[in-house]
């Protein structure tokens, strides 16, 4: 039986509490006592699509920034293809393409080409390889007219775009996306979606996990759904298992019901 893509075992992550003024100043040396994760447990399998969902401040950025490395957890264990993200980070890291729409990290006066070739070469992809798929993806992202220009002269939306080009570039076995498709607009959210589902998942067998408000998106690209509220896993299964679960005709109803269900006092954690 083949091992999971992505595996999660108790895993916790606590923060220092925010402040404000010279006591900010006390913030790398203070006691980590603001719970982002509770010890949640869960596991991927290869070329399978899962979404998480949740309210603002439910974990789910916190979960993929650990899962891409960026962060490392209070306690528990994770790993990727096998890979532990703590003991074998950088055997983790090849297999990771990851996502999201905050600061995107390009080379503003580069041209989108320039900063797509450059980060492609990080990657080891042969130069040949690395000139077909940047123009492959630019294509089915709407940036093959833009190329030539430099990132600083982008809209938002654009520079998302391109962030997603260059996530998928150098064809993640797994890959992490926080909000993919905030700040396109819909005709774009709708081509990244089928590419997601049809190209990514469906033919190369990618496997996917990603955060997303947008539950028409998550219905129409997961195999399953992970529902996290206050940093605990409420429910995990299919869109149509969570409606069973909740007792609820439509899935947005679910989420809202099992939500509310995990915050009443003396839900399990």
């Amino acid at each position: 039986m083949p091992a999971d893509a992505i595996a999660v075992s108790s895993l916790e992550k606590f923060f220092p509490p925010s402040q404000s003024g010279w006591r900010s100043l006390l913030h790398p040396f203070a006691r980590p006592t603001q719970c982002a994760l509770a010890g949640i447990s869960f596991s991927v399998a290869a070329g399978e699509a899962v979404a998480i969902v949740g309210p603002n401040g439910a974990g789910k950025s916190t979960l993929l920034r650990i899962l891409a490395t960026l962060v490392l957890p209070t306690s528990g264990r994770a790993s990727i293809a096998t890979h532990d993200l703590e003991r074998a980070s950088s055997l983790a890291r090849r297999e990771i393409g990851y996502h999201t729409g905050g600061d995107e990290g390009f080379y503003g006066r580069l041209t989108a080409r320039q900063n797509l070739a450059f980060f492609g070469t990080m990657n080891n992809i042969s130069r040949p390889t690395l000139i077909s798929r940047i123009v492959s993806i630019a294509e089915r992202l709407g940036l093959a007219a833009d190329l030539h220009r430099q990132v600083r002269t982008f809209s938002t939306g654009m520079s998302h775009r391109l962030g997603l080009a260059r996530a998928i570039l150098h064809q993640p076995s797994v890959l992490l996306l926080d909000e993919p498709t905030r700040s396109l607009d819909p005709l774009a959210a709708a081509d990244f979606r089928k590419l997601v589902k049809d190209d990514l998942v469906r033919r190369n067998g990618t496997t996917l996990l990603f955060a997303s408000h947008t539950l028409s998106e998550v219905e129409e690209i997961a195999d399953r759904v992970l529902v996290l509220d206050r940093g605990r896993v409420a429910a995990f299964d299919t869109p149509r298992g969570l409606c069973a679960a909740a007792g609820s005709e439509t899935f947005a109803g679910a989420i809202s019901k099992l939500g509310r269900k995990s915050s009443e006092p003396g839900a399990a954690s």
